[in-house]
């Protein structure tokens, strides 16, 4: 499984760098892709990191936040209100690829029209815009509609990294990385009934 989550300027770290690593300690295969090309990417904290690419075929991509809440120009907030947001997305779910996003990275994918009619979850600071942009609101940590997984806040994407390795790679597996990073795992993850 291919893993991607592409960096651009005033994300988040922690809704990247936190996935990034249970990804990595399961043993699968993610980057740090540039979302706007290689080379060195500012957080929203001023981490300075270096990607590995650009955004490819993975089987998943990650989308983080940052810079919503507090409306800044870059970061989340500033890419959906530019245009190359609006209407496009990091991949289409249409092409067979997932996509998971943490925090305010929901809002890029709702902006991009993937959350219309879908039950998702974001930052709680954003949540009435997440309502806005058509999404069903569901109160859970974790919100895993298929091809679609949210998270709530900064410290939920490990939390959602956690449930997409149980997914792939089963609870044992999960667990063993959680002790492994010292992670006490936090729920409610909410599912689409079968």
């Amino acid at each position: 499984m291919r893993i991607e989550i592409p960096l651009f300027d005033g994300f988040d770290e922690l809704d990247a760098l936190g996935p990034f690593e249970v990804f990595r300690n399961a043993g699968l295969d993610a980057a740090l892709v540039g979302a706007h090309g290689e080379g060195p990417v500012t957080g929203s904290h001023g981490a300075v990191v270096g990607t590995t690419g650009v955004l490819g075929r993975p089987d998943l991509v990650v989308v983080p936040g940052g810079g919503w809440n507090d409306r800044a120009e870059r970061g989340a907030y500033g890419r959906c209100s530019a245009a190359t947001c609006r209407g496009r997305s990091p991949r289409s779910t249409r092409t067979g690829c997932g996509v998971a996003a943490v925090c305010t990275g929901g809002m890029i994918v709702a902006a991009a029209g993937l959350l219309r009619g879908r039950p998702a979850i974001t930052h709680h600071g954003a949540v009435e815009d997440l309502r806005a942009a058509g999404a069903e609101v569901r109160e859970a940590r974790v919100v895993d509609d298929g091809d679609i997984v949210t998270a709530g806040g900064v410290t939920s994407g490990i939390d959602l990294a956690l449930w997409l390795v149980e997914r792939e790679m089963g609870a044992d597996v999960a667990d063993h990385v959680a002790r492994e990073m010292e992670h006490d795992r936090r729920g409610p993850v909410w599912q689409r009934p079968t």
